[in-house]
């Protein structure tokens, strides 16, 4: 299953950058990064055996083992891409949110839209790494 990241803003070269690089790196699945303008340009066309995660202040707070379960089941449902939706500085477009499968949250507080990207990363990298049964050592 491809993991593919799709976020408003271009992230250039910054620590925030290096960060996703470096988690992306580690994942032994497919991953994809595309970059959208702060406004206006439009997202790959996403296919019915695909998931979409919006990153929203207001979604679910998932530990890192629920997340990693969700991840499997897609997986092992046979979806083609979970797509992860982040938007720009003033957050996601309604229509996104709305056609969301998930909305995820990183915690109450808001995150930078560069630094979730980092978080969504690392996140995806854990997940991954569960499920190919490394040991993990936050139980519960």
């Amino acid at each position: 299953m491809l993991l593919h990241i799709v976020a408003r803003g271009k992230i250039g070269r910054s620590p925030e950058a290096e960060l996703v690089d470096r988690y992306l790196k580690r994942i032994a699945w497919p991953t994809r990064v595309t970059e959208l303008p702060d406004k206006g340009g439009r997202a790959p066309v996403l296919d019915n055996d695909s998931i979409l995660v919006a990153l929203d202040e207001k979604g679910q707070q998932l530990p890192s083992l629920a997340f990693a379960e969700k991840l499997g089941r897609w997986r092992d449902d046979g979806r083609r891409e979970a797509r992860f939706l982040i938007g720009a500085a003033d957050g996601l477009e309604p229509a996104d949110r709305e056609r969301a499968d998930l909305l995820l949250a990183f915690g109450a507080a808001t995150w930078p839209h560069m630094l979730a990207r980092a978080m969504l990363a690392e996140q995806l990298w854990r997940a991954t790494s569960i499920l190919a049964g490394h040991p993990y050592h936050r139980e519960g």
